[in-house]
């Protein structure tokens, strides 16, 4: 029996979870888009902290990134640098989407992107395009948590059982109580995470050097295996290039989900201020990579690197211990599971089937939320099942395809003379291009396919909007109210130029 603890523990997670998410719309009307859909935008500074921190940090912290350390070493920090580069962009972009949102009633960025350029098909492709990489995020926790549900059972639960345990547990809370669900499972999650990391990482620390400091673990690297602590890395296969580049289109990509949880803040301050504490949640990120560092050690013939945190608990850790590490790491994939399942259904109802469909708000309301259920069963799940390759690498590939947003983006905030025909062609491109890159001829020259997507996107963006027509002058009065007279003044007098 002693050795199931690990698993109660670990299923007693999920219970709490459904109990605390499936409470927080207790009293609500769900079936609005602005109730379920951004939680009324009432969500403060500690709320919106734990609800980003804790959705950025995902099944990655607990089994991506001590796997990556074991197999390729430094490589490994690629992802503390975006984190924290990702807060300076929550900290500048969140006050000014939710003034935006609050003001012309958008809930999703596809909606602003809709309404910046007068164009509900460039909404529409944009929401399809970004769900690609927001949809290989899901599918990456769900594989995670599918995981731990088999090795905290003792092979028990079969993966394909742990994908469906897993979506069904998140859906009754989702479909119940949407944004607030989030949000409060969230803060429950985010300290259960900080917590177990740390404790495992020292613990191991502890095992391996005799005490608590991270430096004896690092000085055994540098003697035996120093290029571990240098690119390319271990497996010799992350040179300066792909790293520096996974970097950059991890910073272009602002994610729908983050977008849709900027819109559930209270005000801009509360945005603000929480963006401003981000880096001191991702310091959960150090003890994990440290396991991963001594499980090379431990485990030199491990099979899967993503496994050796987990492995190191179940062989080594008291059942206690062992039981909070996967409560811990079933949190961070579940908590990252639901922002993408929820933002994908968000998206596809507002911005691809209301208006192709012709829906009133009410009925695109209600259908928000079903619309979780087709997202899990018919792509999350299958694909989840057949257990796809390494966990970063699906992170990596995902965010070429978020990135592909960043020039409408600076359109909506920097450039008014940006036009929807520049947009959608440039967005159209990208996709090609990052498609093309990713699984016909990946990364060329060691460049990250995002990237290359994101140059012809950025480069048709800007040519085509130059010559084509920008949008009404009451858009841009609405985007640009400075701006609005200079643009017009340009446009009417190179109007004239060429007609004579």
């Amino acid at each position: 029996m002693g050795i199931y603890i690990p698993f109660i523990i670990t299923v007693s997670y999920m219970v709490i979870a459904v109990i605390l998410g499936y409470s927080a719309g207790r009293g609500k009307k769900m079936d609005t888009a602005e109730e379920w859909g951004v939680g009324s935008r009432s969500m403060g500074p500690v709320m919106m902290y734990l609800l980003i921190g804790a959705g950025g940090v995902s099944a990655y912290t607990f089994m991506g990134s001590p796997g990556w350390a074991f197999s390729k070493g430094v490589p490994a920090l690629y992802v503390v640098i975006y984190l924290t580069y990702m807060g300076i962009i929550a900290w500048y972009f969140g006050p000014k989407v939710w003034e935006l949102g609050k003001k012309y009633n958008h809930v999703t960025q596809s909606a602003a992107i809709t309404d910046r350029y007068e164009s509900k098909q460039l909404g529409a492709l944009a929401s399809i395009v970004t769900s690609i990489g927001i949809l290989a995020y899901a599918i990456l926790q769900t594989t995670g948590a599918a995981y731990i549900l088999n090795v905290m059972s003792y092979g028990l639960i079969p993966t394909w059982a742990g994908v469906f345990l897993s979506l069904g547990v998140i859906s009754i809370y989702l479909y119940r109580s949407g944004l607030k669900a989030i949000g409060v499972t969230n803060a429950f999650q985010g300290g259960l995470m900080l917590v177990v990391s740390w404790f495992v990482g020292l613990w191991a620390t502890q095992q391996f050097t005799g005490g608590y400091s991270f430096r004896p673990v690092f000085e055994r690297v540098q003697a035996d295996i120093p290029e571990f602590l240098t690119l390319p890395g271990g497996l010799g296969d992350m040179n300066v290039q792909f790293w520096t580049t996974s970097i950059l289109i991890s910073v272009f990509s602002i994610w729908q989900t983050h977008w849709i949880q900027w819109m559930g803040a209270s005000s801009k301050k509360s945005i603000k201020r929480a963006a401003t504490l981000l880096p001191t949640f991702y310091i959960v990120l150090i003890p994990m990579i440290v396991v991963g560092f001594i499980g090379i050690f431990m485990y030199p013939n491990l099979g899967n690197p993503d496994t050796v945190a987990i492995q190191m608990a179940v062989d080594n850790m008291p059942v206690i211990v062992a039981g909070l590490l996967g409560a811990g790491t079933l949190a961070a994939a579940m908590s990252s599971s639901e922002p993408c399942v929820h933002a994908t259904a968000l998206s596809y109802s507002k911005d691809v089937l209301q208006p192709l469909l012709r829906w009133d708000d009410a009925t695109a309301g209600k259908w928000t939320r079903r619309l979780i259920f087709p997202i899990m069963a018919f792509i999350i799940a299958p694909i989840s099942i057949m257990e796809p390759a390494s966990l970063v690498y699906i992170l990596l590939i995902g965010y070429g395809f978020i990135g592909q947003a960043f020039p409408s983006i600076v359109g909506m905030f920097f450039w008014p003379r940006a036009t929807k025909q520049g947009a959608f062609w440039g967005l159209f491109a990208g996709f090609l291009v990052t498609v093309a890159f990713s699984f016909i001829y990946p990364h060329p020259l060691g460049i990250h396919a995002g990237i290359w997507g994101l140059l012809l996107n950025m480069s048709v963006f800007v040519v085509v909007s130059l010559l084509t027509k920008p949008a009404s002058r009451e858009t841009i009065e609405r985007f640009f109210p400075d701006m609005v007279d200079d643009l017009y003044e340009d446009h009417i007098t190179s109007t004239q130029k060429e007609a004579k």
